[in-house]
């Protein structure tokens, strides 16, 4: 293992702080952020850097920053349920988690001043509700319910509302754009939801009250289906009033596909959880795609 010393601290490897930060998670906030770019309508000829560095942002910065903060505070609770992480695998050392999380927090604000009082804004909000995710005393992620709402808002809501409002030179997106925001954040509390079958034994044994431990694994995932599927329902009403059948066709063909895979994940949740979001949540975030582009033809930008 490659560890060096300096003033008798061991540091970890490259190769476990990337560990820490998951850049598997990365990808919906940054293409939440792409949705809202694409949603506002506004050219990229001389704004692709802003769409860029909003695309860092959301994820490298502010997501990594949420995924260490979580490590560090869930440190005990994974050396139950995944004790091969770096923090309670002893790969990342000492109190290395919490600097890096708090180095990440002051990166990721200094980084979004670029963007000016949005960018700056969303990412004080998104960090804001990263840290009452995981840390004392708040610690939402110890109610589902809230925990994983503050995900829906951070990963989608706010990452969407940021992209269009960026690119629109800091103009308040559209009503249209704030109400699929919201509904795209809302369907991502039940994709949240998969992230917790993994984790019942230790969760019971830590207090930590997912949505699994709340209402049993079975009801739990009948849960997080609907808070999936309505949302998208919702979403192709809303582009039919807007008389964009072929977008809303788009969406009801994924959120058709979804419901097939769906009925195999609630025959058997625990085991099939990590299978759903493989397969089904990709085909959730197309949607997102097809229901910005609609806006874009629709020309509501701000």
């Amino acid at each position: 293992m490659d560890r060096r010393t300096t003033a008798g601290m061991s540091r970890p490897a490259l190769s476990a702080v990337t560990e820490l930060f998951k850049p598997i998670t990365w990808f919906p906030p940054m293409w939440a952020f792409a949705c809202g770019v694409v949603a506002s309508g506004v050219s990229m000829d001389g704004r692709w850097w802003l769409a860029l560095v909003g695309v860092a942002l959301a994820g490298p910065l502010v997501c990594a920053t949420s995924q260490a903060v979580n490590d560090w505070f869930d440190r005990h609770v994974d050396a139950i349920n995944e004790p091969q992480r770096p923090i309670p695998s002893g790969r990342m050392p000492g109190r290395w988690g919490l600097y890096l999380a708090v180095g990440w927090t002051v990166l990721s604000l200094l980084v979004a001043t670029v963007l000016g009082p949005w960018g700056f804004g969303a990412a004080a909000l998104g960090l804001l509700l990263a840290w009452a995710y995981s840390a004392p005393p708040l610690r939402l992620k110890e109610n589902g319910w809230w925990g994983n709402a503050a995900c829906g808002i951070s990963y989608e809501g706010i990452a969407w509302i940021t992209g269009a409002a960026v690119m629109a030179g800091g103009a308040m997106p559209g009503g249209e754009s704030l109400v699929l925001a919201a509904l795209y954040s809302a369907g991502t509390h039940g994709i949240m939801t998969l992230n917790d079958f993994k984790a019942v034994a230790g969760d019971r044994r830590m207090g930590v009250r997912s949505l699994p431990v709340q209402l049993g694994v079975d009801r739990a995932a009948r849960v997080a289906c609907w808070f999936m599927a309505v949302p998208q329902v919702l979403v192709i009403g809303l582009l039919l009033h807007w008389e964009r059948p072929l977008h809303a066709a788009g969406v009801g063909a994924l959120l058709l596909v979804q419901g097939v895979l769906m009925r195999r994940f609630l025959a058997s949740p625990t085991e099939r959880a990590l299978w759903y979001s493989g397969f089904g949540v990709p085909l959730f975030v197309a949607g997102m795609m097809v229901s910005a582009f609609a806006l874009r033809s629709l020309g509501v930008a701000p």
